[in-house]
């Protein structure tokens, strides 16, 4: 795993947040970490948690919807709605 600093956190892509985050739920639910490198890594996990979510907010931002006229065709874009 990568140094359990958070500041790198902000540096990585969604598939290596989400992998690393991964990595980490199956440690904890294994249980054979100590509880002291449980409660580090649980941070770190929360950090990457945060990570993914931003960068998928910002994806939804930029996605866009075709917009028809009224023979069908694409006439545009506008933003997606997200709830």
């Amino acid at each position: 795993m990568a140094d359990n600093s958070n500041a790198d956190v902000k540096k990585l892509s969604f598939e290596n947040a989400l992998q690393e985050l991964e990595s980490i739920v199956r440690r904890l639910e294994e249980g054979q970490v100590a509880l002291e490198e449980s409660v580090t890594i649980y941070e770190r996990g929360e950090a990457l948690k945060r990570r993914c979510e931003d960068l998928l907010r910002q994806a939804e931002a930029r996605v866009d919807k075709i917009t028809t006229d009224a023979g069908g065709k694409p006439n545009g874009t506008e933003p997606l709605d997200v709830p």
